[in-house]
């Protein structure tokens, strides 16, 4: 359960902040700091970073919703068939994809 704004108050005039960023200053000079994750682009992502055309401008150009696009860029669906082609298309010529909408 989130704590109340009182709560926050109280729990925050007990800290030592000063102290806190001392030690997390150590921690990272002694390598002891949060893990490193690495994000993997899907081939989504990538195509439309290429063309620099926003997500609902892809996703209209490629023919499906702007959800749908966004299920492929965050990995959680594949894109089939015709909209992969579509996809390599667009990380290989993203030029075709900008002149096809500037002419649209």
């Amino acid at each position: 359960m989130p704590l109340t704004e009182k709560q926050l108050k109280e729990r925050d005039a007990k800290r030592a902040i000063g102290e806190e960023l001392l030690a997390a200053i150590q921690d990272v000079k002694a390598g002891l700091y949060g893990a490193v994750h690495q994000v993997e682009i899907t081939q989504a992502a990538d195509a439309r970073s290429k063309t620099g055309l926003s997500q609902a401008k892809f996703a209209e150009l490629l023919g499906v919703s702007i959800r749908t696009l966004q299920e492929w860029e965050q990995g959680r669906r594949s894109p089939s068939g015709a909209a992969r082609s579509l996809l390599h298309i667009a990380a290989i010529r993203p030029d075709v994809f900008r002149e096809v909408l500037s002419n649209a």
